[in-house]
């Protein structure tokens, strides 16, 4: 197999140039994709198929006398292959030494420490769950990236994250959930510092997901992931275009279904160049990342009907592994688990094949059947996508550790209303201590702010012992409902003290790095009055802890699954 890897630093990185600073690229640009499989059009960062945008012009930074990793960025489909099969075969232990000398390792969290979400507790039986992110890039930091990528002015730039796979493994190892995040999605991106060179990125708004990768490395993307979502991350697993090549031709192929024939390829040079005839087909190598990178030509021509054919690659791609890759075949074995480990870049903590064979072990425990893949909730705003509340329930479910696919063995009520912070670690200090900062979010539903709302609630927090208290009189803002936001872990058990006091449903208590302190949202729920009334919901014993029908959730289990062609582009 051909070495793609650049000379490194021992780690697994290797010299090359950089951006100069936040945002130097449009990832959203208009310049024409480049031939050679591209198919992305105007809606990501770069002129490929799917796996960035339209071009966006040349990278700034990139100069020889800055120093920066190559780094390997992952697909689902081949990093769940390396996983399975190192665990499967066992066969890496029989070149330790040299496998292990193959793994990539880079940091797993860039942001600043006070912002990790905090860690879930472990069950009656000492477990906990996992939670993985899987990234992939299109980094074209090698001629052979360069040539299945395109985009010829983007050479050597950073790479953007355009496919991000939260996989979840539940802590008694019966189910497992994968919740994709389209590309464009817009949302907030921390502060990250690149360990390499300690440059410090400053936070980002209302930018697009994808560019959290070439901010300091893979560890931002995780970073990013934790703040939207408060879940703990334990690992990261990346691949390249060139990665899932060779570990779709290490897999030898997987079955992927078309409703008619296509081609991904339009008049002015884009789409993935993907051609199929109506039915069933193995795809392997090149035509297999043609399929996975596919925007033009599936369904409705968007980054979501990707998503969608990632999906059931992925899900065809588990059922092959399980159900053809017994050890009776040594040889072939030794090789994926090759390709696997020069393919991935994966956090310190998984930087062993030791390591990885544990986590491979515990992924095999999951029966096919229970495996659920979503995609995040989201809406269009503009050309883009944002989360809706649906997806803030949808990451409540992982936090909780709830199965998507319906069919947990009940739990008693007290668990249904856990707080959406996984653990307390701290202990509230006394009321008179507590320093909290209230704010009139009472505007909403084409109503004006209630007046005097902030006023009325410290007074009354006063009232209770919260001496601290104090009313924000800047503009009042809009929150549906009343929400205690904190910063950091320290703070958690003061903003629970602070809910407790006023009835607020621990549910209703959130870490944000948007704020500083212990801040309380007075919502357009609590308009009047001295006592605050829980939404009905609140008050049932049991919430509704269904999986919403926006997730568009997929079994891996199912082998009906075919994709819809646009007829723009079948043949």
């Amino acid at each position: 197999m051909t070495d793609h890897v650049a000379a490194g630093d021992g780690r697994g990185r290797a010299t090359g140039g950089r951006e100069t600073a936040a945002g130097d690229r449009d990832p959203a640009g208009d310049a024409p994709a480049e031939a050679d499989g591209d198919d992305d059009g105007g809606d990501g960062g770069r002129g490929d198929d799917g796996d960035g945008g339209d071009g966006g012009g040349p990278r700034a930074g990139s100069g020889p006398d800055r120093r920066r990793r190559r780094r390997r960025v992952l697909r689902w489909s081949a990093t769940l292959l390396a996983v399975v099969i190192l665990g499967g075969a066992g066969a890496g232990y029989l070149y330790y030494e040299h496998l292990n000398a193959n793994i990539k390792s880079d940091d797993l969290n860039l942001g600043d420490a006070k912002d990790r979400a905090a860690e879930p507790t472990a069950n009656a039986a000492g477990q906990k769950p996992l939670n993985i992110l899987l990234i992939g890039s299109d980094a074209r930091n090698t001629a052979e990236n360069q040539k299945l990528g395109g985009a010829k002015d983007t050479f050597d730039g950073p790479p953007l994250a355009d496919v991000q796979m939260l996989l979840h493994v539940s802590a008694d190892r019966s189910n497992m959930s994968v919740i994709s995040m389209p590309r464009d999605t817009l949302l907030d991106i921390p502060k990250c510092t690149d360990p390499d060179d300690g440059r410090e990125y400053a936070a980002l708004n209302n930018e697009m997901t994808n560019v959290s990768l070439g901010r300091g490395g893979p560890g931002c993307t995780v970073a990013t992931w934790e703040k939207l979502t408060d879940i703990h991350i334990d690992h990261f697993m990346m691949i390249d275009f060139s990665g899932v090549v060779s570990m779709a031709d290490a897999i030898g192929g997987v079955p992927v279904c078309v409703d008619a024939s296509v081609y991904s390829h339009t008049r002015d040079g884009k789409g993935s160049g993907l051609r199929l005839t109506e039915g069933t087909h193995s795809v392997k190598g090149r035509q297999a990342l043609q399929w996975l990178r596919t925007r033009y030509g599936f369904e409705d021509d968007t980054d979501l009907a990707r998503a969608k054919a990632q999906h059931m690659y992925m899900n065809s791609m588990v059922r092959q592994l399980r159900s053809e890759a017994k050890l009776t075949n040594p040889n072939a074995l030794r090789k994926l688990a090759e390709a696997a480990t020069d393919a991935i870049t994966v956090d310190d903590g998984l930087d062993t094949i030791t390591r990885m064979y544990d986590l491979a072990t515990e992924l095999q425990k999951v029966p096919t059947e229970r495996i659920t893949m979503t995609t995040m909730p989201n809406r269009y705003s503009g050309a883009r996508v944002v989360p809706t509340e649906d997806a803030a329930k949808l990451f409540r479910l992982v936090r909780e550790d709830i199965a998507l696919d319906g069919k947990d063995v009940k739990k008693p009520p007290a668990a249904a209303t856990a707080s959406p912070s996984p653990t307390v670690t701290d202990t509230a200090a006394p009321d008179g201590d507590i320093a909290v900062q209230v704010h009139n979010s009472t505007r909403g539903d084409g109503r004006a702010a209630a007046r005097g709302r902030a006023a009325t609630v410290t007074q009354l927090l006063a009232g209770k012992g919260f001496t601290g208290a104090v009313a924000d009189t800047s503009t009042a803002t809009s929150e549906k409902q009343t929400v205690i936001r904190y910063p950091s872990a320290d703070l958690q058990g003061d903003a629970e003290r602070v809910a407790k006091a006023l009835g607020i449903p621990t549910s209703q208590v959130k870490r944000s790095t948007d704020v500083t302190g212990v801040t309380l949202f007075v919502g357009a729920d609590w308009r009047s009055g001295s006592a605050y009334t829980p939404p009905e919901a609140e008050q049932k014993a049991e919430e509704d802890d269904n999986t919403p029908t926006s997730a568009e959730a997929m079994n891996a289990a199912d082998t009906s699954q075919c994709m819809h062609v646009d007829p723009a582009y079948s043949w």
